[in-house]
């Protein structure tokens, strides 16, 4: 055999005795892929993990914009003050509303925090210059797309719009009405008679607060028709007509059931009254085609009587 052909084992046996002898007793395997031409070597689990952001050690700030704007684009103090009394208004008046969700009192109780709500919002979306000639509508109202402050009065004003508040509540938030503030007083005289009968026999119930009741039920309606009923009114009487009926099993006929009857028991007659006027006219036009026919006989008999004579 050729000693040419022997020269590339024994140079890998002189390259094997090398790793050996300079690789601290590490057993040299198969070569890497990226000793092999064209290969590309395998990624490290290292190399493909995102990079973490690790800020220096050496900064003392905290991680937060840490420039700031210039003073025109900034908001000024008279500005951040109204903001700071809106958010202040704003916690007060939804405290308001969450206890007096049941039973519903939103009017009655949360009218005033409403009306200062709607004072500093007034102000903040006024077109008049405050100190140092400065409006906060743009600046607190307009400068984002959310608009948040425009966004969370909107949301409160509508639950007061859809309570229909304004009916029950004077002009400049000042009190309740007095249609609203006698509702309530008939209201209390119901439920005092209710409490007083309700623990012996309903009957008693029944007979002895049938006419605040009735006062009470009148009332309603004719607020009804007035257009000066509210959410509380309203969720005030429902109950009450829910203890009349069915709590305590009472009931009275109502004066709207009468035109009821009237109409029915008409409706139920109109049948009869259609037979009983067909037949009566059915029988005078049998009359009125008799009648000619006699009288045409009789004429033609005088006629005959004459000519012989």
């Amino acid at each position: 055999m050729s000693p040419y052909k022997n020269c590339p084992f024994f140079v890998s046996l002189l390259i094997n005795i090398y790793a050996l002898g300079s690789g601290d007793g590490v057993t040299v395997g198969a070569p890497d892929s990226a000793d092999i031409p064209g290969q590309i070597p395998p990624l490290s689990p290292v190399a493909l993990s995102p990079p973490v952001f690790q800020p220096a050690s050496d900064s003392l700030l905290p991680l937060s914009l840490l420039s700031s704007f210039p003073e025109d684009l900034e908001v000024s103090d008279y500005c951040s003050e109204l903001l700071h009394i809106f958010g202040q208004r704003y916690v007060t008046y939804v405290n308001c509303l969450v206890p007096a969700a049941r039973p519903v009192k939103v009017c009655q109780r949360c009218f005033a925090s409403y009306g200062s709500l709607m004072d500093i919002y007034a102000n903040i979306s006024s077109d008049q210059m405050g100190p140092a000639n400065v409006s906060c509508r743009d600046s607190l109202l307009r400068s984002d797309r959310l608009m948040l402050v425009f966004l969370l009065y909107s949301n409160l004003k509508d639950i007061w719009s859809q309570s229909g508040c304004n009916y029950c509540i004077t002009k400049g938030f000042q009190s309740l009405t007095n249609d609203t503030l006698y509702f309530i007083s008939t209201l209390n005289q119901t439920l005092t008679c209710f409490e007083k009968y309700q623990q012996g026999n309903h009957t008693e119930l029944c007979k002895n607060c049938k006419s605040t009741y009735r006062s009470l039920n009148e009332l309603y309606s004719r607020m009804e028709k007035n257009h000066t009923l509210c959410i509380d009114t309203e969720d005030a009487m429902n109950m009450t007509r829910k203890l009349w009926s069915k709590n305590f099993n009472c009931s009275f006929p109502r004066e709207e059931t009468v035109p009821v009857i009237a109409v029915s028991s008409f409706m139920l007659f109109l049948p009869i009254i259609f037979y009983l006027s067909s037949f009566l006219h059915s029988e005078q036009k049998k009359r009125k085609l008799i009648h000619p026919k006699r009288a045409k006989s009789y004429t033609s008999l005088m006629n005959i009587q004459d000519k012989l004579s």
